[in-house]
């Protein structure tokens, strides 16, 4: 091990900084979070470091370095530009047997700076011993993804009721189970609903020995609209927490290979002509089964679950049986769809509000609003309507709206496969079948749907007729 990893305690201490510009600026706040008396030392200073001396925050001394700087210093860090400044620094540091880091230059430096991920109290540090100072910080922010904030509130937890713990177990190997017991339960979802008096009554239940019949918990994710780019960093570490996942039939593979390597992953998706009813019943049997043998159980949806996701059902079920649970949005195919295609949902000009609409079959059409649909000026965001489209055309007219309104049909938005269709309202079902649209497709329909021509940005330029430009 070529350094010893160390933790130090600098609040009240003396630190010199030699240096005045954006380097040092960055050295210094990261001196004064950990509450240090921070000492400034260069012929002049950055905008920040002047206003930070002016507070009287930092204790500056102008002009070159001079040797008197290092007096009541505990560690020191050179951050000029000028190499013989840096040298120098180091060499009178040394000389008193003070810790001093060299910027870039790992050589002269007796202590190094790590890249840090700060979940206070919790402090990851990663450094390379200066060897490769940017993969230490590629590293950390890989690691970022994956470490929640809640770890911090929970080392917060334990400190506080650390007295109570040793007291309940004394011996070390039951106090080491209790740790076990109380860091792979439930305790975390608490904390993370920032629910203080639920994660009061988990940690006594625990501290007791007790156990809920309720072990286990359920997750409501959404997985977005396929892209795995667009999945939240919060259903990435709860996808990596997961003992069972319960995923739609349009979940991509690559987000379902982000999940945990041993977690059991179970297909419970829909497809045309199945009994809705009968499956989504055996969603729920699976959830709350799953649950109740103590697992931690992810319903990994597409889009976000309660967008046409039936989240709420499952929700209203949950509560039912007195199952935790905890919900994580994700962006619905409609937001990404649409900027994958260059079409913003809402322009200042041309649409001031957006109609999220599901058209999966007759009997969700029949209870629309067609005339408040052919409205103009708004957006309808069309989802599961691939099957419906003739007799979307023809509502959307017969209740005013006209026939040469811009649509983008959108064909497996945000993937590799992306497809857009474009044209007027008018030609949107003999498109359709020209080009053979198939599902998972998003209908888009207003004026700015001509937007997909000029905005376009993600795969192949649309397909079908260009419609009047908007941005023209």
């Amino acid at each position: 091990m070529k350094l010893y990893p160390l933790f130090a305690d600098i609040a009240g201490r003396r630190v010199l900084v030699v240096g005045g510009g954006a380097v040092a600026a960055r050295k210094v706040a990261a001196l004064c979070a950990a509450r240090a008396c921070v000492r400034v030392g260069a012929p002049a200073l950055s905008e920040d470091l002047r206003a930070l001396a002016q507070r009287g925050e930092i204790d500056y001394r102008a002009g070159s370095f001079d040797t008197t700087w290092l007096d009541d210093a505990w560690l020191v860090v050179a951050a000029t530009d000028d190499i013989e400044t840096n040298r120098h620094v180091a060499r009178a540091a040394q000389k008193r047997r003070l810790f001093v880091n060299v910027v870039d230059d790992a050589a002269l430096s007796s202590f190094h700076v790590p890249a840090i991920i700060d979940r206070s109290p919790l402090i990851f540090a990663i450094s390379t011993g200066g060897a490769a100072p940017m993969l230490g910080r590629w590293l950390r922010e890989r690691l970022e993804v994956f470490i929640d904030h809640t770890v911090g509130t929970m080392a917060a937890l334990l400190e506080r009721k650390r007295p109570v713990i040793v007291a309940r177990h004394r011996d070390l190997g039951a106090r080491r189970k209790f740790y076990e017991r109380l860091l792979d339960g439930r305790l975390w979802n608490w904390l993370r609903a920032d629910d203080a008096i639920g994660a009061e009554r988990e940690f006594n239940r625990v501290l007791q020995k007790e156990h809920s019949s309720n072990a286990g918990s359920v997750a409501l994710v959404g997985a977005g609209p396929g892209d795995p780019g667009l999945l939240t960093l919060r259903a990435l570490r709860v996808l990596n927490e997961a003992d069972v996942i319960l995923y739609d039939r349009l979940v991509s593979p690559q987000i379902i290979e982000l999940a945990r390597r041993d977690a059991a992953r179970i297909e419970v998706g829909k497809a045309s002509g199945d009994d809705h009813d009968a499956t989504q019943n055996r969603i729920h049997a699976l959830m709350l089964d799953h649950a109740r043998k103590g697992s931690r159980v992810v319903r990994l949806k597409g889009g976000d679950p309660f967008v046409f996701g039936r989240g709420g059902e499952e929700l209203e079920f949950l509560r039912a049986h007195d199952m935790a649970f905890e919900v994580v949005p994700g962006i619905t195919a409609a937001v990404a769809c649409a900027a994958y295609a260059g079409v913003p949902l809402t322009h200042r000009d041309h649409a001031q509000s957006v109609h999220f609409v599901t058209a999966h079959c007759k009997n969700s059409m029949d209870t629309l609003d067609w005339r408040a649909l052919a409205q103009e000026r708004q957006t309808l965001a069309i989802y599961m309507g691939v099957a419906q489209l003739a007799t979307l055309r023809e509502r959307l007219i017969a209740h005013g709206r006209s026939a040469q309104t811009p649509f983008a049909l959108i064909e497996n938005g945000s993937t590799s496969r992306q497809r857009v269709v474009a044209g007027t309202l008018d030609e949107l079902h003999r498109l359709a079948i020209s080009h053979e649209v198939k599902s998972p497709a998003l209908l888009i329909v207003g004026e700015v749907a001509s937007l997909a021509h000029t905005l376009a940005w993600f795969g192949d330029a649309p397909l079908g007729s260009r419609p009047v430009d908007l941005a023209a």
